[in-house]
């Protein structure tokens, strides 16, 4: 792996290395349309992410055998090139996370940002249902994304548009296509909040600048599994809690 490559993994790796000694049995791997799970000590979730175009040299290395390893030895796969693969991985690190819930609330995304962000200049990377709802609470509202669609910018232009934000929404799947350390480059000034079950509610992210981590737990792996088995957006998923880690929950 390049040096650079290293460098844009280093959030992964404190991550992965914050979870030694804690290493369970992977039991299943689900990887739906929309969602994967990796069931170890929890269960923990992942958007699936895959290449567009013809499936064939883009399969998950040693598929049919994950169950034979270890959530750390799959947690490896997050710093995959390839974008399967890293789905898969994150979910198996967020499988194995001890969420300290007395230092979570019940809280979205949506909420989150729109304490912070009220009348000021916010970006969201990532498109989310809410975006319209907030579009009305906000000074000025920026949505980047790499699949743009109406009212989005190219996700290239981050840095022309994050310098300027006081709040910055990063989606958790920055992790999969990692995105992520590049991205915090250019939050120079801003309340920086991650979003989605991908994100993982690590107090570790706080270390790299980030305030609030958005993200979700399951509470029932059985209604997970079926609903996402059965194709479910995340807004169908039964059997979550959405909790938001905040920075200074930690004393930070």
């Amino acid at each position: 792996m390049r040096n650079e490559d290293k460098t844009k993994l280093k959030i992964l790796d404190d991550l992965i290395l914050g979870l030694q000694g804690n290493d369970f049995q992977v039991k299943s791997v689900h990887t739906c349309v929309f969602w994967t799970a990796v069931l170890s000590k929890h269960c923990g979730l992942s958007s699936t992410f895959r290449e567009e175009g013809p499936s064939h040299d883009r399969g998950v290395k040693d598929v049919g055998n994950l169950t034979s390893k270890t959530a750390l030895e799959l947690a490896e796969y997050a710093k995959s090139k390839s974008l399967l693969e890293a789905s898969i991985g994150m979910a198996s690190i967020n499988s194995l996370i001890e969420v300290d819930e007395s230092k979570c609330v019940e809280k979205n995304a949506f909420e989150i940002i729109l304490e912070k962000g009220a009348d000021k200049n916010v970006a969201i990377v990532g498109h989310f249902p809410w975006i319209p709802k907030l579009r009305e609470k906000v000074q000025n509202l920026w949505v980047l994304e790499q699949r743009i669609r109406e009212g989005d910018l190219p996700a290239k232009e981050a840095d022309r548009i994050l310098p300027e934000c006081d709040v910055v929404g990063i989606t958790g799947t920055s992790f999969i296509n990692h995105t992520l350390e590049d991205l915090l480059v250019f939050c120079k000034k801003a309340y920086i909040a991650m979003i989605g079950p991908t994100a993982p509610l690590s107090p570790i992210l706080f270390d790299y600048g980030i305030d609030a981590i958005c993200g979700a737990k399951v509470i029932d792996v059985e209604k997970v599994i079926r609903s996402i088995s059965e194709g479910a957006t995340f807004k169908e998923i039964t059997g979550v809690r959405l909790l938001t880690l905040t920075k200074s929950s930690q004393g930070g």
